[in-house]
């Protein structure tokens, strides 16, 4: 038979096992799941028998090196199409952003959008690491990814 103090710690075991392994935050207990929004339109994308035709303008390919911060979204064997933005409002929580942090470009997905006393700013952090790249100012970003090729 178990005495109480054995059943709270195994309470709290599983408890924190759950907490753990379903992704959700100590504060508040939510899960904190962003998707990036819909950036090319339906009507952009042609399907025929033997090819699809993607029509974009002001696009930019891009080959990534393997950080592991962004797996298992994006890895070394990735290819991407991004798009440039033409300012703030064309970028959104959830997107996977490309921008300069001095001469390092870095790919990470957007997790706040905001506004301070110096205009917009974006919180991005990778997929695959604890802590975010703070604030972000949309004259560090390079595009926005719209297209994942494996």
């Amino acid at each position: 038979m178990k005495t109480r103090f054995e059943i709270i710690i195994l309470l709290i075991i599983f408890v924190l096992g759950i907490i753990f392994f379903s992704g959700f935050e100590l504060t508040g207990f939510v899960a904190k799941e962003f998707s990036p929004h819909n950036i090319i339109e339906e009507k952009n994308i042609l399907v025929y028998e033997d090819s699809v035709v993607i029509n974009l303008s002001n696009y930019v390919v891009s080959r990534y090196n393997s950080t592991k911060s962004m797996v298992p979204v994006i890895d070394s064997n990735a290819n991407g199409i991004g798009i440039r933005p033409n300012s703030s409002e064309d970028i959104f929580v959830g997107d996977i952003i490309s921008f300069y942090h001095g001469e390092k470009l870095i790919v990470h997905r957007v997790i706040e959008k905001g506004e301070d006393e110096f205009g917009d700013y974006f919180i991005t952090k990778g997929d695959n690491v604890n802590f975010d790249d703070g604030k972000i100012r949309f004259e560090e970003i390079d595009s926005i990814l719209a297209i994942l090729i494996y």
